[in-house]
């Protein structure tokens, strides 16, 4: 099993589930990013199955089904700033910025949202 300096693969088991088919290229990606952030990265979604209720409920499965995204939790503006700078820089594709939590992936297309509050 692929080992991480950051992560431990059990941080993205589906919350619902238990399942994890996390894209280990994924998680490396997220820990270089980790490194060059220089601040804890606490993942509050990793995997999600397409049983689980969030995915359930779309019309079509989202990139956290397809183990190519995470949610991380983050306290304040320069946590925001810094993440979604150094996502960009690290090539990062989908970023979704909410009040506590960035959601990033690698989708196909660049796409960017705010979560409504």
């Amino acid at each position: 099993m692929k080992t991480y300096k950051y992560f431990n693969v059990s941080e993205f088991d589906c919350q619902h589930t238990g399942d994890n088919m996390m894209s280990p290229g994924f998680i490396m990606k997220l820990d270089r990013l980790r490194e060059v952030c220089g601040f804890p990265f606490v993942i509050t979604s990793g995997y999600r199955s397409p049983k689980h209720p969030i995915e359930a409920a779309k019309s079509s499965p989202g990139t956290h089904t397809m183990g190519i995204a995470a949610d991380i939790a983050i306290r304040g503006g320069w946590q925001r700033f810094k993440l979604v700078d150094e996502a960009l820089a690290a090539g990062f594709t989908g970023i979704g910025v909410g009040e506590d939590f960035i959601h990033l992936d690698t989708r196909q297309f660049p796409m960017m949202w705010i979560y409504g509050s």
